[in-house]
């Protein structure tokens, strides 16, 4: 089993290396290589995704990848920020299906700022389109005046834009992944003003007539985006666009307190797959030793159920995670009155103790 360890920016060296340590142990036989990613890699290379990263990724059954960015880097050229390291390694890979689960822990109910009966038992699992969408649409630019004299003549522009089969697979996944759970999927578009999204309406529609025993409706964005938070459990499955997928997972994330307990999986037709923490490399804690580890610690279970077939070492990772909340350690994003503040490192240890007892 290789694993491509790619810690990245901020705090991601502090949450990978949490996780690397619940990896270990599991008494599982790993090969890990690490490699440098995003504004790290461009300080080190001059680019956020350096070929060598780039090549120990392809030929890694599964990556654990942390977070890139820094504010240090806004001034860059779009193509150099670390932000595009992500990007080409969605492209690259063809990591085209994004799970984004949002679960609310028994134990986490008063940590969401919404009612607890609104909460409690929450587990919906957002779908995301990686690859296609408005991200990755050919043209995009900017056009500026030909005197250049007048800055309001400049325009930016991107192109959304899918493909019949882009749609079709990743309805598929959602599908497939609804009969494995309740049976249901909502398919999420802005149909009423973009024709990309009313034949991203049509094609999943059609895909839907393949899987009779689960239940489609579909909503518009905007109502999803009240819908989660007037009433998430309605939602079981939710498939998904890349631009509305970003937008409406973190909007699930804070549902469970915080962002800071979401991981994420994404996928190619292989289940080679890229695991990382939903959140960002969040540069004004770095270094301080107070972040959050178990959104990178659950996005190693995940890997280890999608792609390197161990799910019962994910189900004992997932175990652990449980009985430490148990415990009443927080980190300070999760952090309640009658509970036990402990930092990144503290907390990755509990979970190995957690393991190992």
């Amino acid at each position: 089993m290789k694993i491509a360890i790619l810690p990245g920016d901020g705090i991601g060296t502090e949450i990978v290396a949490e996780a690397v340590k619940v990896l270990n142990a599991l008494g599982l036989r790993f090969e890990m290589e690490t490699a440098l990613v995003g504004g790290a890699a461009f300080d080190a290379h001059g680019h956020p995704l350096p070929p060598a990263t780039l090549k120990l990724a392809q030929e890694a059954d599964a990556i654990l990848f942390g977070a890139v960015g820094d504010w240090k880097y806004d001034t860059l050229d779009r193509q150099f920020r670390p932000e595009q390291a992500i990007l080409g390694l969605r492209k690259n890979l063809g990591l085209f299906a994004n799970f984004r689960p949002a679960i609310c822990y028994e134990q986490l109910v008063g940590a969401s700022s919404l009612k607890p009966e609104l909460i409690a038992g929450l587990d919906i699992l957002i779908i995301r389109e990686l690859t296609g969408d408005i991200y990755f649409g050919q043209p995009r630019g900017r056009r500026v005046a030909p005197d250049g004299n007048f800055p309001g003549a400049e325009e930016a522009f991107d192109t959304m834009r899918y493909t019949r089969p882009e749609i079709e697979r990743i309805a598929h996944v959602a599908f497939q992944a609804a009969q494995k759970r309740s049976k249901r999927v909502t398919s999420v578009d802005k149909a009423n003003v973009l024709e990309t999204f009313q034949f991203w309406k049509d094609v999943v529609t059609e895909v839907g007539k393949q899987y009779p025993d689960v239940a489609l409706d579909h909503m518009y964005v905007d109502n999803a985006a009240m819908q989660l938070v007037k009433a998430p459990k309605k939602f079981d499955v939710v498939v998904t666009g890349n631009m509305f997928g970003d937008i409406l997972s973190d909007e699930a994330a804070m549902l469970t307190g915080s962002i800071g307990m979401l991981p994420s999986a994404s996928l190619n037709a292989s289940n080679q797959g890229l695991y990382e923490p939903s959140h960002g490399s969040a540069p004004d804690i770095a270094g301080k030793g107070i972040a959050n580890p178990l959104a990178t610690i659950l996005s190693a279970a995940m890997m280890l159920r999608f792609s390197l077939g161990q799910p019962q070492a994910a189900d004992r990772i997932e175990a652990a995670v449980k009985t430490v909340l148990s415990q009443g350690l927080r980190t300070a994003d999760i952090y309640s009155a009658g509970t036990r503040r402990v930092g990144t490192l503290e907390m990755g240890d509990a979970v190995v103790r957690a393991l190992q007892t």
